[in-house]
């Protein structure tokens, strides 16, 4: 089933498709999921692949094919896109017989940046329904600049070839944790080398500094891109990180 989202006071009207898969004994909690791509592609493994393993654990799962840079679009159009979203599940929480308090989002590299970034800009826009997500999970996300670690193809395909520092920085996710950031879980591996591990450390850095619960768990082996293509247990841990939630 596919649904579109839809976002109260946009400047880039949002139309997003969103692939929902439904699970046969609902738990009532509802992940949605943003791919990675360096804001440039969508990766099925890290979409629908992230999808397939937690409906099957009893999670409502929502696939957003998000706008991207390499066609065309920049800042504020993948946010307005994660944030369309969150508001067409929650707006629909009866219909997929999830709680509407139980709703998080989930992302890779540079949907890892989407997540966290919607996780911290939500409430940039005023909405009749709630945009911020309950939880947030993050797997080798881009959190840092550029220059501090940061991917800065992601950055490019995201705000341009001329963005400023200060454009950056109005969308570092670790510059916008406040005490009202959802908590979060977060994954990577030290060989990552193509985003690597201190963003995630960042970020549960910004986080124990605003008091926000997380989650870091911290590999040593593995390079970038991994998703569910690894032995280490990180979606087990997350999904007893969620059971919590």
């Amino acid at each position: 089933m596919q649904i579109t989202g839809k976002l109260e006071n946009s400047k880039t009207k949002p139309a997003p498709k969103i692939e929902c898969y439904m699970p046969e004994n609902g738990n009532g909690k509802a992940i949605v999921i943003l791919p990675d791509g360096g804001y440039g592609g969508l990766a099925e493994h890290e979409g629908a692949g992230y999808a397939e393993y937690f409906v099957k654990e009893g999670y409502a799962c929502f696939v957003v094919e998000y706008r991207l840079g390499s066609k065309g679009f920049r800042h504020p159009a993948m946010l307005e896109d994660a944030l369309a979203a969150i508001y067409a599940v929650r707006s629909r929480a009866e219909e997929f017989k999830i709680n509407s308090d139980k709703i998080g989002i989930m992302g890779s590299s540079a949907g890892g940046h989407l997540a966290a970034h919607t996780s911290n800009a939500y409430d940039q826009y005023e909405s009749s329904i709630s945009l911020r997500p309950d939880f947030t999970i993050l797997c080798y996300p881009v959190i840092n600049l550029p220059h501090d670690s940061g991917h800065e193809g992601s950055y490019k395909n995201l705000l341009g070839e001329d963005a400023t520092l200060e454009h950056q920085k109005a969308v570092a996710p670790a510059l916008l944790v406040t005490e009202n950031t959802p908590e979060c879980f977060l994954w990577h591996t030290a060989e990552d080398l193509g985003v690597p591990v201190k963003n995630s450390l960042d970020y549960a850095i910004a986080l124990n500094q605003n008091n926000i619960l997380f989650d870091l768990h911290i590999y040593e082996t593995g390079g970038h891109g991994l998703g569910l293509n690894t032995e280490h247990p990180w979606a087990q841990n997350c999904i007893k990180w969620l059971e919590r939630r």
